[in-house]
């Protein structure tokens, strides 16, 4: 109900919600589809045969830079071999197993506690606390509608369209809080990490914090409310970090490398080419023609 209340009051959110469901319009060209669904979304006409912004060039990579090993880089299984060739396995989650359907998922022996994600989506995480408490029906049905999605269609993300639908289950990892992960994620451009986004609170009151690669706090809002009163430390790895988010980014006009620090050891989470589609609101938006002038597009 409360999901309903916000689309009325959003009008533009009714018909991208709309546009988005429309099996009829996955047979719309790429770039006529990108151009209404920005404009909608951003009130902002979609320019790209000479893309400036962020957000612009995200489209214009969405549609002309298309290389095979790009399905296997978001897709949440096959990524593990990426990383381990670019930085070593041991910075791969604890991985308990992969899954094509519900029936296949041996609960008994799993641990207590756990995390299972869609490898074909973004954003699909169940986090078990404990596994004596899991309503089996209403857990087998999330997990169905998830393996039934196909993320390319809703924004044209070229690098999720032929991912094969499984599902991970990987380690519950926890930082010194004891109850919340921070995610530190890092833009990389052209291979150069540029800025840090952390996210927190995720489960509660989301917050994100952006910060340069000083550790300076930035005035920056992307999209989610930040928090300039809320101490973020340095975390004594981040040279480590920013080394490891630099060898995943080679080769690549850009990348969000998304980055765990666990009582100071590094965890990989995940790497996604389109953070927000490509529809994200930057306050102020200087920041996002700032980011658009670090993407050197590929030829075409």
């Amino acid at each position: 109900m409360k999901r309903i209340l916000k689309l009325i009051k959003r009008p533009s959110k009714v018909l991208l919600f709309v546009i988005k469901k429309s099996k009829l319009l996955r047979y719309v060209p790429d770039k006529l589809y990108l151009k209404i669904y920005y404009y909608i979304a951003t009130k902002e006409k979609l320019n790209l045969e000479d893309p400036k912004s962020f957000n612009e060039k995200l489209q214009w990579l969405k549609v002309n830079d298309r290389k095979p090993k790009y399905n296997s880089i978001v897709d949440k299984y096959e990524v593990r071999k990426y990383v381990s060739e670019k930085i070593g396995e041991e910075y791969l989650i604890p991985l308990y197993g992969v899954y094509k359907r519900y029936e296949e998922i041996d609960f008994d022996a799993l641990p207590s506690q756990f995390v299972l994600k869609s490898t074909h989506t973004s954003g699909h995480v169940y986090i078990c606390n404990d596994k004596n408490k899991i309503n089996h029906t209403k857990l087998k049905s999330t997990l169905d509608k998830w393996l039934k999605k196909n993320l390319y269609h809703p924004h044209r993300e070229w690098p999720y369209k032929d991912v094969e639908p499984r599902i991970v289950c990987e380690k519950l990892m926890v930082d010194e809080s004891g109850n919340d992960l921070k995610d530190y994620k890092f833009f990389v451009f052209n291979g150069e990490p540029k800025v840090i986004q952390v996210d927190f609170n995720r489960y509660i009151n989301h917050k994100r914090n952006i910060y340069d690669l000083n550790w300076n706090l930035l005035p920056l809002k992307i999209e989610i409310q930040n928090d300039p009163d809320f101490i973020i430390n340095k975390p004594q790895n981040l040279d480590k970090m920013l080394e490891l988010a630099k060898k995943l980014g080679e080769n690549l006009a850009f990348i969000r490398v998304d980055l765990y620090s666990i009582n100071d050891k590094i965890y990989f989470g995940e790497l996604t080419f389109f953070p927000g589609a490509g529809y994200y609101r930057y306050t102020p938006s200087y920041y996002e023609k700032l980011k658009g002038e670090w993407i050197t597009l590929p030829q075409s």
